[in-house]
Protein backbone atom coordinates (compact mmCIF):
# COMPACT_ATOMS: atom_id res chain seq x y z
CA UNK A 1 0.00 0.00 0.00
CA UNK A 2 1.26 3.45 -0.97
CA UNK A 3 0.16 6.68 0.71
CA UNK A 4 -0.74 9.22 -1.97
CA UNK A 5 -1.38 12.86 -1.03
CA UNK A 6 -3.17 14.88 -3.74
CA UNK A 7 -2.74 18.67 -3.80
CA UNK A 8 -5.84 20.05 -5.55
CA UNK A 9 -7.85 16.91 -4.82
CA UNK A 10 -11.28 18.36 -5.62
CA UNK A 11 -10.62 18.85 -9.32
CA UNK A 12 -12.79 16.54 -11.38
CA UNK A 13 -9.93 14.38 -12.61
CA UNK A 14 -8.00 14.53 -9.33
CA UNK A 15 -11.00 13.38 -7.29
CA UNK A 16 -11.52 10.52 -9.73
CA UNK A 17 -7.87 9.50 -9.44
CA UNK A 18 -8.19 9.62 -5.66
CA UNK A 19 -11.07 7.17 -5.82
CA UNK A 20 -9.24 4.87 -8.22
CA UNK A 21 -6.15 4.76 -5.99
CA UNK A 22 -8.25 3.97 -2.95
CA UNK A 23 -10.05 1.21 -4.88
CA UNK A 24 -6.60 -0.22 -5.62
CA UNK A 25 -5.96 -0.47 -1.89
CA UNK A 26 -3.79 2.61 -1.46
CA UNK A 27 -4.15 5.20 1.28
CA UNK A 28 -5.32 8.54 -0.13
CA UNK A 29 -5.49 11.98 1.48
CA UNK A 30 -5.31 15.48 0.04
CA UNK A 31 -6.12 19.17 0.15
CA UNK A 32 -7.90 21.87 -1.83
CA UNK A 33 -8.81 25.53 -1.51
CA UNK A 34 -12.21 25.26 -3.22
CA UNK A 35 -14.49 22.41 -2.18
CA UNK A 36 -17.90 22.11 -3.87
CA UNK A 37 -20.20 19.42 -5.35
CA UNK A 38 -20.25 17.10 -7.10
CA UNK A 39 -16.63 16.08 -6.46
CA UNK A 40 -16.65 17.08 -2.78
CA UNK A 41 -19.67 14.78 -2.31
CA UNK A 42 -17.84 12.02 -4.15
CA UNK A 43 -14.78 12.29 -1.90
CA UNK A 44 -16.94 12.32 1.22
CA UNK A 45 -18.77 9.21 0.00
CA UNK A 46 -15.46 7.46 -0.50
CA UNK A 47 -14.22 8.41 2.96
CA UNK A 48 -11.17 10.25 1.61
CA UNK A 49 -9.97 12.95 4.06
CA UNK A 50 -9.67 16.44 2.52
CA UNK A 51 -7.81 19.31 4.19
CA UNK A 52 -9.37 22.69 3.47
CA UNK A 53 -6.69 25.10 2.33
CA UNK A 54 -2.99 24.59 1.66
CA UNK A 55 -0.77 24.34 4.73
CA UNK A 56 2.58 22.51 5.09
CA UNK A 57 1.37 21.32 8.49
CA UNK A 58 -0.97 18.95 6.63
CA UNK A 59 2.12 17.17 5.33
CA UNK A 60 4.63 17.68 8.12
CA UNK A 61 2.99 15.45 10.71
CA UNK A 62 3.09 12.43 8.40
CA UNK A 63 5.11 12.07 5.23
CA UNK A 64 3.23 10.57 2.24
CA UNK A 65 5.00 8.22 -0.15
CA UNK A 66 3.98 10.18 -3.27
CA UNK A 67 2.56 13.69 -3.60
CA UNK A 68 0.37 14.18 -6.69
CA UNK A 69 0.38 17.76 -7.98
CA UNK A 70 -2.83 18.94 -9.67
CA UNK A 71 -2.44 20.97 -12.83
CA UNK A 72 -4.03 24.01 -11.17
CA UNK A 73 -1.30 24.10 -8.50
CA UNK A 74 1.36 26.78 -9.25
CA UNK A 75 4.78 27.48 -7.82
CA UNK A 76 4.24 29.40 -4.61
CA UNK A 77 1.58 27.04 -3.31
CA UNK A 78 2.65 26.49 0.34
CA UNK A 79 2.31 22.70 0.21
CA UNK A 80 4.04 22.46 -3.16
CA UNK A 81 6.94 24.55 -1.91
CA UNK A 82 7.27 22.38 1.19
CA UNK A 83 7.40 19.21 -0.94
CA UNK A 84 10.15 20.70 -3.12
CA UNK A 85 12.17 21.82 -0.11
CA UNK A 86 11.93 18.36 1.48
CA UNK A 87 12.90 16.72 -1.83
CA UNK A 88 10.00 14.32 -1.55
CA UNK A 89 8.75 12.25 -4.44
CA UNK A 90 6.05 13.99 -6.48
CA UNK A 91 4.27 13.28 -9.76
CA UNK A 92 1.47 14.55 -11.98
CA UNK A 93 -1.98 12.97 -12.25
CA UNK A 94 -1.32 11.49 -15.72
CA UNK A 95 1.99 9.99 -14.57
CA UNK A 96 0.31 8.17 -11.69
CA UNK A 97 -2.62 7.10 -13.83
CA UNK A 98 -0.35 5.59 -16.47
CA UNK A 99 1.87 3.84 -13.94
CA UNK A 100 -0.97 2.36 -11.85
CA UNK A 101 -3.63 1.59 -14.45
CA UNK A 102 -2.58 1.77 -18.12
CA UNK A 103 0.55 -0.18 -19.02
CA UNK A 104 -0.30 -3.40 -20.81
CA UNK A 105 -4.02 -2.67 -21.10
CA UNK A 106 -6.32 -1.77 -23.99
CA UNK A 107 -7.12 1.90 -23.65
CA UNK A 108 -9.83 4.04 -25.28
CA UNK A 109 -9.06 7.76 -24.89
CA UNK A 110 -11.82 10.28 -25.64
CA UNK A 111 -10.60 13.73 -26.69
CA UNK A 112 -12.01 16.85 -28.33
CA UNK A 113 -12.81 20.44 -27.47
CA UNK A 114 -16.42 19.56 -26.58
CA UNK A 115 -18.28 16.48 -25.43
CA UNK A 116 -15.40 14.57 -23.81
CA UNK A 117 -17.08 13.91 -20.47
CA UNK A 118 -20.43 12.77 -21.86
CA UNK A 119 -18.79 10.63 -24.56
CA UNK A 120 -16.47 8.99 -22.02
CA UNK A 121 -19.35 8.19 -19.68
CA UNK A 122 -21.40 6.85 -22.59
CA UNK A 123 -18.50 4.68 -23.79
CA UNK A 124 -17.96 3.27 -20.28
CA UNK A 125 -21.64 2.37 -20.02
CA UNK A 126 -21.97 0.86 -23.51
CA UNK A 127 -18.81 -1.22 -23.07
CA UNK A 128 -20.08 -2.41 -19.69
CA UNK A 129 -23.39 -3.46 -21.23
CA UNK A 130 -21.30 -5.11 -23.95
CA UNK A 131 -19.59 -7.27 -21.33
CA UNK A 132 -16.12 -5.69 -21.39
CA UNK A 133 -16.35 -4.29 -17.82
CA UNK A 134 -13.83 -1.48 -18.36
CA UNK A 135 -11.96 0.51 -15.78
CA UNK A 136 -12.82 4.15 -16.44
CA UNK A 137 -12.15 7.74 -15.41
CA UNK A 138 -14.65 10.47 -16.31
CA UNK A 139 -14.37 14.19 -15.59
CA UNK A 140 -17.73 14.16 -13.82
CA UNK A 141 -20.13 11.82 -12.05
CA UNK A 142 -21.53 9.28 -14.52
CA UNK A 143 -25.14 8.69 -13.46
CA UNK A 144 -25.21 5.04 -14.60
CA UNK A 145 -22.47 4.26 -12.09
CA UNK A 146 -23.07 6.95 -9.46
CA UNK A 147 -19.35 7.66 -9.69
CA UNK A 148 -16.67 9.39 -11.74
CA UNK A 149 -14.49 6.27 -11.90
CA UNK A 150 -14.38 2.50 -11.65
CA UNK A 151 -11.51 0.05 -11.21
CA UNK A 152 -11.91 -3.49 -12.54
CA UNK A 153 -9.67 -6.41 -13.46
CA UNK A 154 -10.67 -6.13 -17.13
CA UNK A 155 -8.07 -5.49 -19.83
CA UNK A 156 -10.12 -2.51 -21.03
CA UNK A 157 -9.82 1.12 -19.87
CA UNK A 158 -11.84 4.19 -20.91
CA UNK A 159 -10.37 7.62 -20.19
CA UNK A 160 -11.37 11.21 -20.74
CA UNK A 161 -8.36 12.75 -22.48
CA UNK A 162 -7.84 16.39 -21.59
CA UNK A 163 -5.80 18.70 -23.82
CA UNK A 164 -5.13 21.02 -20.88
CA UNK A 165 -1.62 21.03 -19.44
CA UNK A 166 -0.40 18.34 -17.06
CA UNK A 167 1.28 20.20 -14.19
CA UNK A 168 3.38 23.28 -13.53
CA UNK A 169 6.46 21.14 -14.31
CA UNK A 170 4.94 19.48 -17.41
CA UNK A 171 3.18 21.90 -19.75
CA UNK A 172 2.23 19.25 -22.30
CA UNK A 173 -1.39 18.00 -22.59
CA UNK A 174 -2.56 15.32 -20.17
CA UNK A 175 -3.65 13.05 -22.99
CA UNK A 176 -0.05 12.59 -24.13
CA UNK A 177 0.46 10.20 -21.19
CA UNK A 178 -2.52 7.92 -21.89
CA UNK A 179 -1.36 5.10 -24.25
CA UNK A 180 -4.41 4.95 -26.56
CA UNK A 181 -5.24 1.87 -28.58
CA UNK A 182 -8.34 3.71 -29.80
CA UNK A 183 -8.45 7.48 -29.81
CA UNK A 184 -11.64 9.49 -30.32
CA UNK A 185 -11.27 13.08 -31.56
CA UNK A 186 -14.80 14.46 -31.34
CA UNK A 187 -14.03 17.96 -32.59
CA UNK A 188 -11.29 20.58 -32.48
CA UNK A 189 -11.73 24.31 -31.87
CA UNK A 190 -9.69 27.03 -30.24
CA UNK A 191 -9.97 26.84 -26.45
CA UNK A 192 -7.85 27.17 -23.30
CA UNK A 193 -6.63 30.59 -24.31
CA UNK A 194 -4.46 30.75 -21.18
CA UNK A 195 -2.10 28.04 -22.47
CA UNK A 196 -2.63 27.89 -26.27
CA UNK A 197 -1.79 31.07 -28.20
CA UNK A 198 -3.92 30.17 -31.24
CA UNK A 199 -5.82 27.44 -33.07
CA UNK A 200 -2.68 26.10 -34.73
CA UNK A 201 -1.19 25.34 -31.33
CA UNK A 202 -4.32 23.45 -30.32
CA UNK A 203 -4.23 21.44 -33.54
CA UNK A 204 -0.57 20.58 -33.02
CA UNK A 205 -1.41 19.12 -29.60
CA UNK A 206 -4.12 16.93 -31.12
CA UNK A 207 -1.81 15.84 -33.95
CA UNK A 208 0.67 14.65 -31.35
CA UNK A 209 -2.09 12.71 -29.61
CA UNK A 210 -3.14 11.04 -32.87
CA UNK A 211 0.51 10.10 -33.41
CA UNK A 212 0.37 7.94 -30.25
CA UNK A 213 -2.21 5.52 -31.67
CA UNK A 214 -0.63 2.26 -32.93
CA UNK A 215 -1.17 0.82 -36.41
CA UNK A 216 -3.41 -1.94 -35.02
CA UNK A 217 -5.57 0.62 -33.20
CA UNK A 218 -7.98 3.19 -34.61
CA UNK A 219 -8.45 6.96 -34.75
CA UNK A 220 -12.18 7.77 -34.64
CA UNK A 221 -12.71 11.32 -35.86
CA UNK A 222 -15.64 13.72 -36.09
CA UNK A 223 -15.70 14.58 -39.77
CA UNK A 224 -18.20 17.40 -39.19
CA UNK A 225 -15.29 19.26 -37.56
CA UNK A 226 -12.83 20.37 -40.27
CA UNK A 227 -10.02 20.90 -37.76
CA UNK A 228 -10.50 17.39 -36.36
CA UNK A 229 -10.17 16.05 -39.91
CA UNK A 230 -6.94 17.98 -40.32
CA UNK A 231 -5.30 16.61 -37.19
CA UNK A 232 -6.04 13.01 -38.23
CA UNK A 233 -4.86 13.40 -41.81
CA UNK A 234 -1.44 11.85 -41.12
CA UNK A 235 -2.44 9.19 -38.59
CA UNK A 236 -0.49 5.93 -38.63
CA UNK A 237 -3.58 4.03 -37.51
CA UNK A 238 -6.77 3.42 -39.52
CA UNK A 239 -9.08 6.46 -39.45
CA UNK A 240 -12.83 6.02 -39.03
CA UNK A 241 -14.85 9.17 -39.60
CA UNK A 242 -18.26 9.79 -38.04
CA UNK A 243 -20.65 12.60 -38.93
CA UNK A 244 -24.16 13.88 -39.46
CA UNK A 245 -23.28 16.00 -42.47
CA UNK A 246 -20.03 14.73 -44.05
CA UNK A 247 -20.92 12.26 -46.83
CA UNK A 248 -17.49 10.60 -46.82
CA UNK A 249 -17.63 9.55 -43.15
CA UNK A 250 -17.61 5.80 -42.50
CA UNK A 251 -20.27 6.19 -39.78
CA UNK A 252 -23.24 8.48 -40.45
CA UNK A 253 -26.43 9.30 -38.61
CA UNK A 254 -29.59 10.69 -40.17
CA UNK A 255 -33.33 10.73 -39.65
CA UNK A 256 -33.03 12.42 -36.25
CA UNK A 257 -36.37 12.43 -34.42
CA UNK A 258 -36.94 14.24 -31.13
CA UNK A 259 -39.21 12.26 -28.83
CA UNK A 260 -40.64 13.02 -25.40
CA UNK A 261 -37.70 11.21 -23.78
CA UNK A 262 -34.80 11.87 -26.14
CA UNK A 263 -33.95 11.09 -29.75
CA UNK A 264 -34.17 8.33 -32.31
CA UNK A 265 -31.77 8.13 -35.26
CA UNK A 266 -30.59 5.82 -38.04
CA UNK A 267 -26.95 4.84 -38.50
CA UNK A 268 -25.29 3.74 -41.72
CA UNK A 269 -21.82 2.25 -42.12
CA UNK A 270 -19.91 2.72 -45.38
CA UNK A 271 -23.15 3.94 -46.95
CA UNK A 272 -25.16 0.86 -45.97
CA UNK A 273 -28.01 0.89 -43.39
CA UNK A 274 -26.65 -0.54 -40.14
CA UNK A 275 -29.04 -0.02 -37.18
CA UNK A 276 -31.53 2.35 -35.55
CA UNK A 277 -30.86 3.66 -32.05
CA UNK A 278 -32.60 5.56 -29.29
CA UNK A 279 -30.81 7.91 -26.92
CA UNK A 280 -32.41 9.48 -23.81
CA UNK A 281 -30.56 12.79 -24.26
CA UNK A 282 -31.17 15.78 -26.51
CA UNK A 283 -29.17 17.66 -29.13
CA UNK A 284 -27.43 16.82 -32.39
CA UNK A 285 -24.07 16.97 -30.58
CA UNK A 286 -25.17 14.03 -28.43
CA UNK A 287 -25.89 12.00 -31.57
CA UNK A 288 -22.33 12.74 -32.69
CA UNK A 289 -21.08 11.59 -29.28
CA UNK A 290 -23.08 8.39 -29.70
CA UNK A 291 -21.64 7.78 -33.19
CA UNK A 292 -18.12 7.94 -31.79
CA UNK A 293 -19.02 5.38 -29.12
CA UNK A 294 -20.73 3.12 -31.67
CA UNK A 295 -17.55 3.11 -33.77
CA UNK A 296 -15.28 2.38 -30.78
CA UNK A 297 -17.52 -0.33 -29.32
CA UNK A 298 -17.73 -2.03 -32.73
CA UNK A 299 -13.91 -2.05 -32.98
CA UNK A 300 -13.85 -3.96 -29.70
CA UNK A 301 -16.45 -6.49 -30.82
CA UNK A 302 -19.61 -5.27 -29.11
CA UNK A 303 -22.72 -6.25 -31.10
CA UNK A 304 -25.20 -3.67 -32.47
CA UNK A 305 -27.86 -5.12 -30.15
CA UNK A 306 -25.70 -4.58 -27.04
CA UNK A 307 -24.76 -1.09 -28.25
CA UNK A 308 -28.46 -0.26 -28.70
CA UNK A 309 -29.22 -1.40 -25.15
CA UNK A 310 -26.35 0.67 -23.80
CA UNK A 311 -27.42 3.83 -25.63
CA UNK A 312 -31.07 3.46 -24.64
CA UNK A 313 -30.21 3.07 -20.93
CA UNK A 314 -27.64 5.88 -20.69
CA UNK A 315 -28.29 8.29 -17.82
CA UNK A 316 -25.89 11.15 -18.67
CA UNK A 317 -23.45 12.94 -16.38
CA UNK A 318 -24.04 15.30 -13.49
CA UNK A 319 -23.86 18.96 -14.52
CA UNK A 320 -24.63 18.13 -18.15
CA UNK A 321 -28.15 19.51 -18.71
CA UNK A 322 -28.94 18.19 -15.23
CA UNK A 323 -32.37 19.06 -13.84
CA UNK A 324 -31.61 20.31 -10.33
CA UNK A 325 -35.24 20.85 -9.41
CA UNK A 326 -38.64 22.17 -10.40
CA UNK A 327 -40.71 24.52 -8.25
CA UNK A 328 -44.02 26.09 -9.23
CA UNK A 329 -43.50 25.14 -12.86
CA UNK A 330 -40.00 26.69 -13.01
CA UNK A 331 -37.28 24.19 -13.99
CA UNK A 332 -33.68 24.83 -12.92
CA UNK A 333 -30.94 23.27 -15.09
CA UNK A 334 -27.25 22.95 -14.20
CA UNK A 335 -24.78 22.73 -17.08
CA UNK A 336 -21.00 22.96 -17.42
CA UNK A 337 -21.08 24.84 -20.75
CA UNK A 338 -18.64 27.76 -20.95
CA UNK A 339 -17.14 27.74 -24.47
CA UNK A 340 -19.45 29.65 -26.88
CA UNK A 341 -20.02 26.56 -29.05
CA UNK A 342 -21.03 24.52 -26.00
CA UNK A 343 -23.29 27.33 -24.76
CA UNK A 344 -25.05 27.54 -28.13
CA UNK A 345 -25.50 23.77 -28.52
CA UNK A 346 -26.68 23.33 -24.94
CA UNK A 347 -29.31 26.07 -25.20
CA UNK A 348 -30.51 24.76 -28.56
CA UNK A 349 -30.83 21.26 -27.05
CA UNK A 350 -32.78 22.64 -24.08
CA UNK A 351 -35.15 24.43 -26.45
CA UNK A 352 -35.78 21.03 -28.08
CA UNK A 353 -36.13 19.28 -24.74
CA UNK A 354 -38.65 21.83 -23.41
CA UNK A 355 -40.52 22.94 -26.56
CA UNK A 356 -42.70 26.01 -26.23
CA UNK A 357 -41.31 27.00 -22.84
CA UNK A 358 -39.43 30.28 -22.26
CA UNK A 359 -35.70 29.88 -21.60
CA UNK A 360 -33.44 32.01 -19.41
CA UNK A 361 -29.65 31.57 -19.45
CA UNK A 362 -27.50 32.56 -16.46
CA UNK A 363 -23.85 32.67 -17.47
CA UNK A 364 -20.72 32.91 -15.32
CA UNK A 365 -17.46 33.68 -17.21
CA UNK A 366 -15.29 31.41 -15.05
CA UNK A 367 -13.05 29.24 -17.26
CA UNK A 368 -9.81 30.83 -18.43
CA UNK A 369 -11.04 31.05 -22.01
CA UNK A 370 -14.35 32.66 -21.04
CA UNK A 371 -12.55 35.18 -18.83
CA UNK A 372 -10.48 36.40 -21.78
CA UNK A 373 -11.62 38.65 -24.60
CA UNK A 374 -10.88 36.10 -27.33
CA UNK A 375 -14.50 34.84 -27.51
CA UNK A 376 -16.22 38.17 -26.78
CA UNK A 377 -17.92 38.41 -30.20
CA UNK A 378 -18.74 34.69 -30.38
CA UNK A 379 -20.73 34.78 -27.14
CA UNK A 380 -23.11 37.36 -28.62
CA UNK A 381 -24.41 34.66 -31.00
CA UNK A 382 -24.28 31.78 -28.51
CA UNK A 383 -27.43 32.77 -26.60
CA UNK A 384 -29.87 32.99 -29.53
CA UNK A 385 -32.09 30.20 -28.15
CA UNK A 386 -32.62 32.03 -24.84
CA UNK A 387 -35.32 34.58 -24.13
CA UNK A 388 -33.20 36.49 -21.64
CA UNK A 389 -29.63 36.28 -20.34
CA UNK A 390 -28.23 37.10 -16.91
CA UNK A 391 -24.46 37.61 -16.93
CA UNK A 392 -22.29 37.36 -13.83
CA UNK A 393 -19.04 39.28 -13.40
CA UNK A 394 -15.79 37.69 -14.54
CA UNK A 395 -14.58 35.21 -11.91
CA UNK A 396 -11.37 36.42 -10.23
CA UNK A 397 -11.15 39.13 -12.86
CA UNK A 398 -7.95 40.65 -11.49
CA UNK A 399 -6.05 37.56 -12.66
CA UNK A 400 -6.69 38.63 -16.28
CA UNK A 401 -5.13 41.78 -17.73
CA UNK A 402 -7.77 44.47 -18.23
CA UNK A 403 -7.05 44.87 -21.94
CA UNK A 404 -7.45 41.09 -22.41
CA UNK A 405 -10.45 40.60 -20.12
CA UNK A 406 -13.92 39.51 -21.19
CA UNK A 407 -16.52 42.25 -20.71
CA UNK A 408 -19.94 41.24 -19.32
CA UNK A 409 -21.19 44.76 -20.08
CA UNK A 410 -20.17 44.45 -23.72
CA UNK A 411 -21.95 41.10 -23.96
CA UNK A 412 -25.05 42.69 -22.42
CA UNK A 413 -24.92 45.46 -25.04
CA UNK A 414 -24.38 42.99 -27.88
CA UNK A 415 -27.28 40.81 -26.75
CA UNK A 416 -29.54 43.85 -26.36
CA UNK A 417 -28.67 44.84 -29.93
CA UNK A 418 -29.80 41.36 -31.03
CA UNK A 419 -33.18 41.90 -29.35
CA UNK A 420 -32.48 39.95 -26.16
CA UNK A 421 -33.25 40.99 -22.62
CA UNK A 422 -29.84 40.96 -20.95
CA UNK A 423 -28.58 42.18 -17.58
CA UNK A 424 -25.40 41.97 -15.52
CA UNK A 425 -25.79 41.02 -11.86
CA UNK A 426 -23.06 40.39 -9.28
CA UNK A 427 -23.45 37.62 -6.70
CA UNK A 428 -25.90 34.76 -6.30
CA UNK A 429 -28.28 36.76 -4.12
CA UNK A 430 -28.59 39.57 -6.66
CA UNK A 431 -29.13 37.08 -9.48
CA UNK A 432 -31.84 35.26 -7.53
CA UNK A 433 -33.56 38.55 -6.71
CA UNK A 434 -33.59 39.51 -10.37
CA UNK A 435 -34.87 36.12 -11.52
CA UNK A 436 -37.73 36.08 -9.01
CA UNK A 437 -39.08 39.24 -10.58
CA UNK A 438 -38.47 38.35 -14.23
CA UNK A 439 -39.34 34.70 -14.79
CA UNK A 440 -42.37 33.79 -16.86
CA UNK A 441 -44.69 30.86 -16.08
CA UNK A 442 -43.07 27.48 -16.95
CA UNK A 443 -39.66 29.12 -17.48
CA UNK A 444 -36.58 26.94 -17.86
CA UNK A 445 -33.52 28.48 -16.18
CA UNK A 446 -30.18 27.20 -17.51
CA UNK A 447 -27.29 28.02 -15.17
CA UNK A 448 -24.04 27.81 -17.13
CA UNK A 449 -20.75 27.66 -15.23
CA UNK A 450 -17.79 25.33 -14.86
CA UNK A 451 -17.63 26.07 -11.12
CA UNK A 452 -19.83 26.13 -8.04
CA UNK A 453 -21.31 29.59 -8.88
CA UNK A 454 -21.69 30.35 -5.15
CA UNK A 455 -24.44 27.73 -4.76
CA UNK A 456 -26.75 29.63 -7.12
CA UNK A 457 -28.77 26.55 -8.12
CA UNK A 458 -29.83 25.70 -4.57
CA UNK A 459 -30.34 29.34 -3.61
CA UNK A 460 -32.70 29.85 -6.55
CA UNK A 461 -34.67 26.69 -5.76
CA UNK A 462 -34.98 27.69 -2.08
CA UNK A 463 -36.17 31.18 -3.05
CA UNK A 464 -38.73 29.71 -5.47
CA UNK A 465 -39.99 27.40 -2.71
CA UNK A 466 -40.42 30.35 -0.34
CA UNK A 467 -42.23 32.36 -3.00
CA UNK A 468 -44.54 29.44 -3.82
CA UNK A 469 -45.35 28.75 -0.16
CA UNK A 470 -46.20 32.42 0.38
CA UNK A 471 -48.65 32.27 -2.49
Amino acid sequence: MTHYYLIGICGTAMASLAGMLKARGHEVTGSDAHVYPPMSDELARLGIPVNLGYDPAHLAHRRPDVVVIGNAIPRGNPEMEYVLEQRWRYASLPEVLRQEFLWGRRVLVVTGTHGKTTTTALAAHVLTVGGLEPTFLVGGVAENFGSSFRVTESDYVVLEGDEYDTAYFDKGPKFMHYLPEIGIVNNVEFDHADIYPNLDAVKLAFRRFVNLIPRNGACIVGFDSPHARDVAARAWSPVEGFALDAPDALWRADGLEYTANGMRFRVSRAGMPWATFELPTFGAFNVRNALAVIAAATRWGVSPERIATGLATFRAVKRRMEVRGEVGGITVIDDFAHHPTAVRETLEALARRFPGRPLTAVFEPRSWSSRKRVFQAAYAEAFDAARQVVIAPVFESTKVAEDDRFSPEQLRADLTARGKTAVVRAGAEAIVEYLLGHLQPREVVAILSNGGFDGLHDKLLQALNRKTSQG
